[in-house]
């Protein structure tokens, strides 16, 4: 196809970098290759500025970048500055539904999904599971019987039902199906609402089921079958479509708010705080073994000069020459 003689006369934009998203991702690549661990500080504010040569509200911007994309926490004061933390779930989430709010996913497109992963979650979790892990399994059973005649109640404990999957979870060892498993999960929590003309008597059928089923999976996860744990869990998933279509489930159409997330937050520091009397998380805790606690110690003794060692490979000058158009060869 001949191009357009007036397009060919017209100079093409070239769009660039802006200095702050530079310096950004100059720090992801300190942060990368220094090895840093959630925990560990990054360089004072003075000192990253004396690396890329910028000013301290370029460093401020870049800061704030990452802050946003939850790489890093920033706090203010004479001991402040950013500090590389652990993604969080919440935010993830939060993503990941605004994304999908643009797109067109029905309850079918989430049992979909979760008829496929879930059954092979639950068979990869049974080697791994404690007596921690039983013992939570046990407790969310006995709170989401449901003996509760109020609405509400009913309700939330359809979403504590999804528990249950989180703590299967938190045993497999495969960290991409898990946090695959868990993001599905939270969406199920936050998004699936049920409308007003639900009988309650619906509600208390599928109480019922979730936990029938929970208990033979359970049952089975001890006996270690892991053939009848997938063939469990994959029957689960369809009579878990079943009901939610027949209640008249619905995705909830909105955006997730930042105080949605700090509800979500509230939720789990809730849930945390409540471990001491029921073990419901505590199957999170041992995930971190001892070698790798104890490979962190030694990593952070080690931080600050590594820190130095990365920031000589990636001295100021490039920061600001990058900016500049390419020149054409030729």
């Amino acid at each position: 196809m001949a191009l357009d003689p007036q397009t060919m006369r017209e100079p093409l934009e070239i769009k660039q970098q802006k200095r702050g998203d530079l310096v950004a991702e100059a720090i992801k690549r300190l942060i990368t290759e220094g090895n840093l661990l959630p925990g560990d500080r990054l360089p004072r504010e003075i000192e990253l500025q004396q690396m890329f040569a910028v000013s301290k509200s370029t460093i401020r911007e870049a800061l704030k970048s990452l802050e946003v994309q939850g790489l890093i926490k920033v706090s203010t004061g004479p001991s402040g500055g950013g500090m590389v933390v652990e993604v969080p779930l919440e935010r993830t989430f939060q993503l990941m539904q605004n994304y999908l709010f643009f797109k067109e996913v029905s309850i079918d497109d989430i049992y979909t999904v979760r008829q496929l992963l879930e059954p092979e979650l639950a068979a990869g979790a049974v080697p791994h599971l404690t007596e921690d892990d039983f013992a939570a399994l046990e407790n969310n059973m006995s709170c989401c019987s449901p003996a509760s005649h109020d609405r509400s109640e009913l309700l939330r404990q359809r979403q504590a039902d999804v528990d249950f999957h989180d703590i299967l979870a938190a045993a497999n060892p495969n960290s991409f199906l898990r946090f695959t498993c868990e993001l599905v999960n939270e969406m199920i929590r936050q998004l699936i609402v049920f409308g007003n003309e639900t009988p309650r008597k619906e509600h208390e059928k599928f109480g019922t089921a979730n936990v029938n089923i929970h208990r033979q999976i359970t049952d089975a996860a001890r006996a270690g079958d892991v053939e009848r744990v997938r063939s469990l869990m994959q029957f689960h998933m369809q009579e878990a479509r079943t009901y939610i279509k027949r209640m008249n489930g619905k995705l909830r159409g909105r955006l997730i708010l930042d105080s949605d997330i700090a509800d979500m937050q509230q939720r789990v520091r809730s849930q945390s705080g409540a471990a001491a009397s029921a073990p419901v998380k505590t199957a999170r805790a041992p995930r971190k073994t001892a070698a790798k606690v104890a490979a962190k110690v030694a990593t952070k003794a080690g931080v600050k000069a590594r820190v130095k060692a990365v920031a000589k490979k990636a001295p100021a000058k490039p920061v600001a020459t990058t900016r500049a158009t390419p020149r054409k060869k030729g």
